[in-house]
């Protein structure tokens, strides 16, 4: 796998994803699992995810991020 640039760090990176225009915009984001994993750990994503009281799922290699805290139904 290619290195990070030195500029990306994890914390970074995590406010990226949670603090863009869809996740202010109270929307979804999705990103896959690997990524997640080799950039900022899974505990620290859902770390920040839970601080920040969105709800997140997962679904084969994917993580998506509720960015707010309406009730999650499955409907199907």
């Amino acid at each position: 796998m290619p290195q990070l640039p030195a500029h990306l760090t994890p914390d970074r990176w995590l406010a990226q994803l949670l603090d863009s225009g869809e996740a202010r915009r109270g929307g979804v984001v999705k990103r896959q699992i690997r990524d997640v994993e080799r950039i900022a750990g899974r505990a620290a994503f859902l770390a920040e995810v839970e601080r920040r009281g969105f709800q997140a799922v997962e679904n084969g290699r994917h993580f998506v991020v509720f960015c707010n805290a309406r009730p999650i139904r499955r409907l199907r």
